[in-house]
């Protein structure tokens, strides 16, 4: 404590700054990372079901602080790449992109097949723990077929090289052990590397100079990516089945593995069941994609249903919150508006609202704010009261209003 106390504020920056730059500098010299920058703590996380089951565990990993100034370093170096390098279809993990980019690139595809009368099938693939199969030797080749500078790929080499990882429980850690493969978890290049990764796939299944897929505005649109999760489409079953196949053998070429149990099709058309080897792939009639329900007909209804449902559900978990003495009547409209509205608002810039939907989301913004008042459905209080004690300003279908017109203006 007394070490610390003599310390003074301004005497503390200047010295890790200064330790800061000798070792950025020397790693540039030498290209040689310090060993505890590649060393990882995963702890597990219980997910659902049997915690006794080690697949019902996701883990998260702990790495050395000092470590990302460097990877922040060698993010903004990559950046300038990943922006000439990936296609527009890929959305994952880059800025002014999103999930909500390609559930509304899907509902207007399905809406313009809905218009024009033409089938569309859809194939969503599922790799089986994808970022884990990532395999070193071949991302290295990759990145240097991508134009990534020599001196950046030795520096992600030598990263890689010697990773060491710990298993910390409640009970202890486990030894230190080698990891020969998979993008690092906790990295922050980890999810561009993987789309590095996942664009050497698709162009060598050829997916840009095919002609299947779904012709719009003088483009052929053929796939929509985030990361890992690629979706296929095509206006015959042919197309599509084609596609997969191209997918499915260029990706087993760089050790990714379809997950065919967890891989659907879906379709406005009529079509035969499907087998990839020797497992029968699903055909569903509605399918979540990006965290937002997809339905064969495009009707966007039952996806609203189901935001409101979670809403509910969310509103139910903070029971024993809203009912605390100790916070104020304006906190916990924040709250509500924090918490609750954005699971009821995600993806809504481009639903269909129609006048039905209308009403229950104004039926169950009511029912949010006579929760939060402890008021009963059998009291006499009309919805006026409600609202004037709770002044919650704009209401939630405005606020659904206020995204659609926010995300216009994005795509403007």
């Amino acid at each position: 404590m007394e070490l610390y106390s003599s310390i003074k504020k301004n005497e503390i920056r200047p010295c890790t700054a200064t330790w800061m730059d000798l070792e950025i500098s020397t790693l540039g010299e030498t290209q040689q990372w310090p060993q505890d920058w590649k060393t990882s703590v995963f702890i597990p996380i219980p997910k659902k079901g049997n915690a006794k089951e080690c697949s019902n565990y996701h883990t998260i990993a702990l790495i050395s602080h000092a470590s990302k100034v460097m990877l922040k370093i060698l993010q903004a170096r990559l950046q300038q790449h990943v922006n000439c390098e990936l296609p527009d279809v890929q959305a994952g993990f880059r800025k002014g992109r999103g999930t909500r980019d390609l559930i509304a690139n899907i509902r207007w595809i399905m809406e313009k097949a809905r218009e024009f009368q033409k089938n569309i099938y859809f194939c969503f693939i599922d790799y089986a723990k994808a970022f884990d199969c990532v395999d070193h030797n071949k991302l290295w080749k990759i990145l240097e077929e991508m134009g990534i500078p020599d001196h950046l790929i030795c520096l992600l080499r030598n990263q890689y090289a010697g990773q060491e990882a710990t298993v910390r429980t409640g009970h202890g850690t486990t030894d230190w052990f080698q990891i020969g493969k998979g993008v690092r978890q906790g990295c922050i290049l980890s999810p561009c590397l993987f789309n590095f990764y996942a664009e050497y796939i698709m162009r060598n299944a050829g997916l840009e100079e095919t002609k299947a897929g779904i012709k719009i505005a003088g483009r052929n649109i053929n796939n929509l990516r985030y990361a890992d999760d690629t979706t296929l489409m095509a206006e015959s079953e042919e197309e599509l089945k084609s596609l997969v196949m191209k997918v499915k053998v260029e990706s087993e070429k760089v050790c990714l593995k379809l997950n065919i149990q967890k891989t659907k099709i879906m379709e406005s058309g009529p079509i035969t069941s499907w087998e990839i080897d020797g497992e029968t792939v699903e055909t569903v009639s509605d399918f979540i994609f990006g965290g937002s329900k997809i339905t064969a007909d495009g009707d966007c209804s039952h996806e609203i249903k189901r935001r409101l449902l979670l809403g509910r559900k969310v509103m139910t978990n903070l029971d024993s919150i809203l009912k605390s003495r100790d916070i104020t009547l304006p906190r916990k409209v924040r709250l509500v508006k924090a918490m609750v509205f954005p699971v009821v608002m995600y993806a809504c810039e481009s639903c269909t609202v129609k006048k039905a939907e209308r009403r229950r989301i104004d039926a169950f913004e009511l029912w949010c704010w006579r929760r939060l008042l402890r008021v009963p459905w059998t009291a006499r209080r009309s919805n006026q009261s409600i609202l004037k004690e709770i002044s919650p300003g704009i209401s939630l279908e405005g606020m659904m209003l206020k995204l659609k017109l926010q995300y216009f203006g994005h795509l403007m």
